[in-house]
């Protein structure tokens, strides 16, 4: 990982009535939005720092972009009520692209990337007071873990895996669970092992689009805690 960069990081905008997320097409989960198209730039660079900060301890190379104007808008995509929530939910041309064993191997290494980082957020937060927000609202570090599991089981659906919960077992032990189980659908589903649509005709999501959402959503919430942190 070099300290910046001035080469050219292709990114795509999904445009929403109040909010416009940037996100860059070949990092995952490098997801940042805003008020409008500059804002939301300008917190994509922002954000670079920290994200080249959860691939670190990974084998993937990244560098952090060196200005804004390294930002080339390739798609812009037409936001809709979730992009106006806080989430993005368009997925970008790009990602319908096949999967080879080397991009198969770079999500993978990717998402466990964005995993560690969150888990490591957790550590570090338990037993300390995250902020609340103006009016007193914001989960609990409880309610934000137990949060992303649901996300992580509510996405590996979308592209037909399927996880039952073990009532009453362990947190831990059913976190490494699922985890396992969502990096088996996404090697079945970049192999095309399993179906493109669910038993009532809905669209399954690409495996580049899952890595990207899982990726958003993990670390969305992994910068969550930093930022609360007391």
């Amino acid at each position: 990982m070099k300290a910046n960069s001035s080469n050219p990081i292709e990114v795509y905008l999904e445009v929403g009535k109040k909010r416009i997320f940037a996100s860059a097409i070949d990092w995952p989960g490098w997801c940042r939005s805003g008020r409008d198209e500059e804002s939301s730039l300008r917190a994509l660079f922002d954000f670079g720092l920290r994200y080249a900060g959860v691939l670190q301890p990974s084998s993937i190379f990244f560098n952090t972009p060196a200005d804004v104007s390294v930002f080339t808008v390739i798609e812009r995509l037409k936001g809709d009520a979730t992009t106006d929530f806080g989430a993005p939910g368009a997925a970008p041309s790009s990602d319908a692209r096949p999967v080879d064993d080397i991009a198969l191997q770079h999500m993978t290494t990717l998402l466990e990337a964005c995993w560690l980082a969150f888990d490591n957020a957790v550590k570090a937060a338990t037993g300390k007071e995250l902020s609340k927000g103006p009016r007193g609202g914001g989960r609990d570090l409880q309610g934000i873990a137990r949060h992303v599991f649901d996300g992580d089981s509510s996405y590996l659906r979308s592209i037909g895996g399927k996880f039952k919960i073990i009532e009453d077992d362990d947190p831990d032990r059913e976190l490494r669970r699922i985890r396992n189980v969502i990096l088996a659908a996404l090697v079945a589903a970049a192999r095309g092992e399993l179906p493109a649509q669910g038993p009532r005709g809905g669209i399954y999501w690409t495996p580049r689009y899952f890595v990207r959402r899982s990726a958003w959503h993990v670390l969305d919430h992994t910068w969550e805690i930093e930022d609360r942190m007391l």
